[in-house]
Order: C-alpha cells, then sequence, then structure tokens
C-alpha cells in the first residue's frame, strides 16, 4: 500500500551563514566536526545535534524502505523561519531552503513531494514566494509557524496571505515553533513537553474564532503534531463557545466543532489510544501519516501508530495516501 508521510523534515547540508553576513547570532548556523557530528548553533548556543539523513535523500528513502514507507513531504525545521529577521534577509534563507527541497523534489520525483517556507513577518514577501513555490518550483505548497512574532493566525495582516494560498490550493502546514512559556518552564523539555501541543491549539482557535477557516473554505490547513492540544479540549472550547460567546464568538458566532470536517491532522500524537480518539473525533477523512522524521520527539518506525488499530484496508488507505494526497493536490499516479 501506499504510503507518504506529511511530516518530515529536510535541511540541506549547508545553507547560507546569515549570522556572519548579517552581524546576527540570532540567525542558525551549521558547523561540521571532523569526527563526522553535525551540529546547529542559534544566538551563538549549541542547539540541536543533526545527522546526513536529514539533507542525504537516498539514505532517507532507504531508511523509510525499512517501514514500508514511499514517499516523505519534506519541510524544513521550523528553527529556520526566522520571523524575528527582516523580511528580505528573511527570505534570501527561505529562498535557499526551497531551491534545495524542490531540487530533491525533481531528482526523485516518486519519493518527495514538498511543502516550502516563506517570511511571514512580511505577508507579501510570503505571497511572492508562496508563488514562486508553487508555479517555479513545483512544490505543493508552505509551512509556517504557529504564530508570528505577535501576530496570532487570526492577525488581519495575514489575511491576504491565506487567501492567495486558499487562491492557489495551497496546501499549509502549521508546525509549533517559539513555544509559549519557554522563559518560565526551561526544566524538562517542557517547551516541547507542554507549550508545543498549546501552539497548536492557539492556532486552530485563532483560524477558527478569528473567522479565517469561515471565510476561506477551500484553504487547506495541516496542524502538525496531531493538532497538538486542540482536539483533545474541543469539548472545553466549545463549552466556552456556548457558555461565554460574549467572550469567544465575537468575531465568528459558528460553532467551533465545526471546523474538525474543515481542517487537516498528521497522525504523530505518540498514543495508540489518542489517535483512535483523533480518528473519532475528527474522522478518517481528516488524518494522515506524519512522523516528525528524522527527530527523537517523532514516531521512530513510521506508521506503526496506525498499523497498530484495527483499521479496514479502506481506512488504512486514506490514513497512509488518501488523505495527503487530497490535501496535496497530486494524483496517486504521481507516485506510483
Amino acid at each position: 500500500m501506499l504510503k507518504i508521510d506529511t511530516h518530515a523534515h529536510y535541511l540541506p547540508r549547508d545553507w547560507p551563514d546569515l549570522a556572519r553576513k548579517y552581524g546576527d547570532l540570532r540567525f542558525p548556523v551549521i558547523h561540521h566536526t571532523e569526527d563526522g557530528r553535525h551540529r546547529i548553533y542559534k544566538d551563538g548556543k549549541f542547539f540541536r545535534e543533526v545527522w546526513s539523513k536529514t539533507w542525504d535523500p537516498q539514505e532517507r528513502i532507504d531508511d523509510y524502505a525499512r517501514f514500508g514507507v514511499q514517499v516523505q513531504v519534506i519541510s524544513t525545521v521550523p528553527v529556520m523561519f526566522s520571523y524575528w529577521a527582516k523580511p528580505h534577509h528573511a527570505l534570501e534563507l527561505h529562498q535557499a531552503l526551497n531551491d534545495h527541497m524542490a531540487k530533491a523534489c525533481r531528482d526523485y520525483p516518486r519519493h518527495y513531494a514538498g511543502i516550502g517556507t516563506v517570511p511571514m513577518q512580511s505577508p507579501r514577501l510570503a505571497i511572492q514566494e508562496l508563488e514562486r513555490c508553487m508555479d517555479q518550483l513545483g512544490l505543493q505548497g508552505v509551512q509556517i509557524g504557529s504564530h508570528v512574532n505577535d501576530w496570532n493566525l487570526d492577525a488581519p495582516e495575514l489575511f491576504d496571505f491565506f487567501e492567495a494560498a486558499a487562491e492557489l490550493g495551497a496546501a499549509i502546514l502549521v508546525h509549533p515553533w517559539d513555544m509559549m512559556g519557554t522563559p518560565s518552564m526551561p526544566k524538562y523539555w517542557l517547551p516541547w513537553l507542554v507549550g508545543m501541543p498549546a501552539e497548536q491549539s492557539r492556532a486552530a482557535c485563532c483560524l477558527i474564532f478569528g473567522g479565517v477557516l469561515e471565510r476561506l473554505p477551500k484553504l487547506k490547513v495541516c496542524l502538525a503534531h496531531g493538532g497538538g492540544s486542540f482536539p483533545y479540549t474541543i469539548g472545553r472550547i466549545e463549552h466556552g463557545f456556548n457558555m461565554r460567546p460574549d467572550l469567544v464568538a465575537t468575531d465568528n458566532p459558528r460553532n467551533p466543532r465545526d471546523y474538525l470536517a474543515q481542517l487537516y491532522f498528521d497522525s504523530w500524537v505518540a498514543d495508540d489510544r489518542a489517535l483512535r480518539y483523533l480518528l473519532d473525533t475528527c474522522g478518517t477523512n481528516r488524518v494522515m501519516l506524519g512522523t516528525d522524521y528524522p527527530f527523537p520527539l517523532g514516531e521512530q518506525e513510521p506508521g506503526a501508530g496506525i498499523a497498530s488499530l484495527a483499521l479496514s484496508a479502506d481506512d488504512q488507505a486514506r490514513l497512509y495516501h488518501g488523505t495527503a494526497l487530497e490535501w496535496l493536490g497530486l494524483p496517486m499516479s504521481r507516485f506510483t
């Protein structure tokens, strides 16, 4: 059965050293050591170690083959968003990442589709780069953060971008980043364990309560990490909507639960029971395989969560590739 991983991170082995070029250590840089290690630094400090499978397309194909997964929808690592930077500086980085991603998709068309990245701090430039991704590079959409500096996703400044994405039929992957509460909970990896799920709920609620999804019913948004805490607290969110519409329903009078049928979600929730709940709550036709490859917080055996459930062949097909093809706007023949 065709299996498509919709949440697979990808980086070049090297990218422009904008920290040196612009004298700003906030830009991420990569250092390769003589002993074969690859480390990303940001703000002059160690941020994360990565491995050759982060950028080697054939190594990734071989790694996925062990689990019977044939296709990866590649997207950058959120630290590269650089929304804090001057827009044209960020665009320089985004274009380098998108060009590299597009090459992998051209070189291995049966194994890769691409979700680019854009400088959301400048909606005008973001639209420009989105159009380039779709029209010139052949990518299927873009990945964005769960918020953009002080803008949540309901910010009026961002609506033109979402409108352009809807008109282009672009797949939008919302990924948590710059997690809320980070300064106040530095221990125990809490920004990733607690803040990351909350970021996705913030994004979903802003898209819903801000009327973005209501005004743009054709907008194709996938919330990574199974939507974070959003699907699992929809009851509380709906209850707040019903009991305090004066506070919640100020910009959109429609029940938030209705939008579960408009959003997409990847399957990586780290718990078989949580995945079953996600399917029961949102519908099999809204969920697709996603792993957060190649990082330790991701699904270590791609597709294992879906395989663990007693699903019909039709439901498995929908989760493994049907929903992804719909979200991406691609025919199955692209990969067969």
